[in-house]
């Protein structure tokens, strides 16, 4: 997982950090190692221990900010791949999306809560038990940060938690999940511009260094948020899209089982070297196995006129396959699972109705983006 640390499990949850993570730990240590040194004359190591154990128990806060999430989702039937702490929080990697926009509400949601409760909980320790010095700083440090993620988490836009909110309710609108991510990845890169805008303007004309913070968190929302709204449209153009949409059966390598050897090789072999492997049909064009171009060498040239296709034919009886009415995006999916190029897709009566190759699927959304794109000027007023 890029150049993340791997350090255990969680609930049965792969458990990362990154190594920006180190960073901020460093810095959260010594900023606030140095306030209780200095707010309560504190000297030795005791106030950088304490610091340490703040900056600690401020990462459990996001931890569980992100459990929160994880175990809705997982409440739902979704696999939760890992939970990664890094330089802006944390991040709980989902397998897929919920099902339902009431669902995926509920599962952005439980975060902001967790927080807001720890919050709640923090400020209660330290009134009940009448807290003071150190003890009642580090209170009432936790109970503040939980309450700043909390609220800064719920801000509208992807990726954050209330970006995913807003997705859920664009969802719920609209019908379409993908216009969802796509309407509050917009929102999220709009906020990410005000943030950089925000502190570059005091960083510009008034030396003031403590608003890079403000640029680096807007430059990690418009980064996100842009590849997320991205991704939407992409995705939205693919579930418009059946795998028959993309197959070009006249320009498949499919071949006959009834053809010899040398019809074969006159017709799909001899000056031609795009396809190395076929896959062979029987007379009702169901799919029976695949060709070698190769296997030929198995044959003596003088026998290929006497020699059908269907002798050097492998089976394939483990082989993927698609329907031809599945959805483009599925298919997609399916490919990076397998991690493969190319898949045969049947009819429903089980025919054989071409290969579906990664390249033409691209092609087919840079064709239709194109066209939308046509049709956009055309409708331009005069």
């Amino acid at each position: 997982m890029n150049n993340n640390i791997r350090v255990g499990n969680l609930f049965g949850i792969p458990f990362y950090i990154n190594p920006s993570w180190f960073l901020v730990l460093g810095l959260v240590t010594l900023s606030y190692g140095g306030l209780l040194a200095s707010q309560f004359s504190m000297g030795g190591i005791l106030p950088w221990i304490l610091g340490f154990v703040s900056a600690l128990l401020l990462f459990a806060s996001v931890l569980a900010h992100e459990l929160g999430h994880s175990f809705v989702a997982l409440k739902q039937g979704i696999d939760v791949k890992s939970i990664t702490l890094f330089l802006f929080g944390g991040l709980a990697s989902l397998e897929k999306e919920s099902d339902s926009p009431a669902q995926a509400f509920w599962v952005a949601i439980a975060g902001p809560l967790v927080s807001l409760a720890l919050f709640a909980t923090f400020s209660a320790i330290g009134i009940a038990t009448g807290a003071s010095g150190p003890l009642g700083a580090m209170l009432a440090l936790l109970a503040s940060i939980n309450l700043v993620v909390a609220l800064f988490n719920l801000i509208p836009g992807l990726p954050l938690d209330g970006g995913n909110i807003l997705k859920a309710i664009v969802w719920k609108i609209t019908g379409n999940p993908y216009k969802g991510i796509n309407f509050a990845g917009r929102v999220g890169q709009v906020i990410g511009w005000i943030a950089i805008l925000s502190g570059a303007i005091p960083l510009l004309f008034y030396g003031n260094f403590n608003s890079i913070w403000n640029i680096l968190i807007g430059w990690f929302l418009l980064q996100n948020a842009g590849f997320a709204a991205q991704s939407a449209t992409v995705q939205d153009r693919l579930s418009a899209l059946t795998a028959a949409d993309v197959v070009d059966r006249e320009n498949s390598p499919i071949v006959s089982a009834d053809l010899s050897l040398r019809q074969f090789a006159n017709n799909y072999v001899i000056g031609k070297e795009k396809w190395r492997k076929f896959l062979v049909t029987d007379e009702s064009d169901r799919l029976i196995g695949t060709l070698n171009v190769d296997d030929l060498k198995l044959v003596s040239t003088a026998d290929w006129p006497k020699t059908q296709v269907r002798e050097l034919v492998k089976p394939m009886e483990d082989t993927l396959t698609v329907t031809s009415d599945r959805s483009l995006l599925e298919v997609v999916s399916l490919l990076e699972e397998k991690q493969i190029n190319e898949l045969p897709v049947v009819g429903e009566n089980g025919a054989l109705v071409g290969l579906l190759e990664k390249t033409e699927i691209i092609r087919k959304l840079q064709q239709r983006t194109e066209t939308k794109a046509d049709r956009s000027q055309f409708q331009l007023p005069a």
